[in-house]
């Protein structure tokens, strides 16, 4: 049976029956305990009135930048990066940042906007990001925007909460008020005070992260709400996608008899979504190989540590600082500072492999977040580059309603098998260049010689 849900961009089409792939869309409701269901993702003529915007989006290391670049030189496109890290001038290594190179061939945008020592809200990405959406396509080409962070996604795409701008007065208020706590390393006592002001929500926020307490003070200081008061568009938009009228199905996996639901969402372009991910074990292994290659030569991710240490910035204490990699790469030459510049080859894999584990552990929270975001078609990375460009080249041109990912190109977006959870259950880093004891120690004399001086000049480009 085929059930259509019309949104006002997007008509989902619904197909139940046994045997078939599961859901790509996060419909987990009654309709699918007793079969599996899948979900193509169409487009309506009314949506071809709007203007084509790509997302690529997947997992750290997924090759989702070199697949955004190539199919911008096929698309006359310019990239907009949805990346949490790359926005930092200085931070190349450990963002996996696109080359100069790269950089002269393709335009990129939102990359290399800030200091290390600025923070950088969703709500700066929402604006900054359709604002160069807006200057792309007025120059006729092809807005392509590609990242990880999730919810700078989401508000991307559906829109941002109508919160309103404090006034500088409230930003100084609040600064008095916690900048004592910030000196004095006092999260706790500062998590209290917000909690007590009015946002139990403080309590759950990622330890030291300074921006969101500010921000979540200065919102009740200005409107007397904490933030979760405020209704999130792309929460509409999934409360009426899971309305009891769009999963009214019976526990034995029949449909009622209505054919048709409107949900009111409408998007402001003419969104084609994608994710990029390979086979669980695949992605693993090429993680692990990507932390080891960020170590390598003279100007890797210990480099760019070592100058964030040289500016005053602490591990864990801004966004920059919380950044996979270069968090554990601080913390790694903080210890070997007190240590006078000595490190031994054991505490270098303990921190190899943790940057690793983080990593990997970063690939699967976003693989989790983004299974339950519906506009996204999953493509399978380990298929020939050119395929799945010609793939998305096409379902760009085409005026077509559908848009039918092809069996090959399909990526699953949980492991449905013994034999993957087995190998998964199983699965131990191997490392490629960090294999015996003495394998690092060019690594160990850069940290006794470089690694525990000064540098802040390091980086040119990287100025206030």
């Amino acid at each position: 049976m085929t059930i259509m849900v019309i949104s006002g961009g997007i008509i989902l089409t619904r197909t139940c029956c046994l045997g078939l792939q599961p859901p790509s869309f996060a419909l987990r409701r009654s309709f699918c305990r007793a079969t599996a269901c899948s979900v193509s993702l169409n487009r309506t003529k009314f949506n071809f009135d709007k203007e084509k915007v790509i997302v690529i989006s997947g997992p750290t290391g997924a090759g989702k930048s070199r697949l955004a670049l190539e199919l911008a030189k096929r698309l006359n496109g310019e990239i907009i990066s949805a990346d949490s890290v790359q926005v930092y001038r200085g931070l190349d290594v450990g963002s996996a940042k696109p080359s100069e190179d790269d950089r002269k061939e393709v335009p990129h945008h939102l990359i290399d906007i800030l200091h290390p020592a600025q923070d950088y809200s969703v709500g700066q990405f929402y604006d900054e990001g359709r604002q160069a959406t807006k200057d792309i396509l007025s120059r006729g080409r092809v807005p392509i925007v590609t990242g990880g962070t999730g919810l700078y996604l989401r508000w991307f795409i559906y829109g941002k909460p109508d919160v309103p701008k404090p006034s500088p007065e409230v930003i100084s208020e609040v600064h008095e008020m916690l900048v004592d706590f910030q000196t004095e390393h006092n999260w706790d006592a500062a998590v209290e005070l917000v909690v007590n002001a009015g946002d139990e929500r403080a309590s759950s926020l990622p330890r030291n992260d300074w921006y969101r307490l500010r921000r979540s003070l200065e919102i009740l200081k200005s409107t007397g709400s904490p933030p979760s008061s405020f209704r999130v568009p792309y929460d509409t938009f999934r409360e009426n996608l899971n309305s009891p009228e769009a999963n009214d199905f019976d526990g034995d996996g029949s449909s009622t008899d209505f054919s048709l639901l409107n949900i009111q969402t409408d998007l402001d372009y003419d969104f084609l979504c994608f994710f990029l991910s390979s086979p669980r074990v695949d992605l693993y292994r090429a993680i692990d190989f990507r932390c080891e290659d960020m170590l390598s030569g003279a100007n890797g991710v210990l480099s760019e540590a070592r100058w964030l240490l040289d500016l005053g910035l602490l591990p864990n204490t801004n966004s920059a600082t919380r950044a996979i990699g270069y968090r554990q790469a601080m913390e790694y030459l903080l210890k070997c500072r007190r240590q006078g510049g000595v490190s031994s080859p054991g505490e270098f894999y303990g921190f190899l492999n943790k940057f690793q584990q983080n990593s990997r552990n970063f690939a699967k929270r976003q693989m989790t977040w983004f299974r339950y975001e519906p506009m996204y078609h999953w493509l399978n990375a380990s298929k020939p580059l050119d395929t799945i460009l010609e793939f998305i080249y096409d379902a760009y041109e085409s005026e077509a309603e559908t848009l039918v990912v092809p069996d090959a190109l399909i990526m699953k977006k949980d492991v449905r098998n013994s034999r993957d959870t087995s190998a998964l259950k199983s699965y131990r880093p191997r490392n490629r260049h960090f294999v015996r004891r003495e394998d690092c120690s060019s690594v160990l004399e850069w940290i006794r010689n470089e690694g525990c001086k000064s540098e802040v000049s390091c980086v040119e480009g990287a100025s206030m």
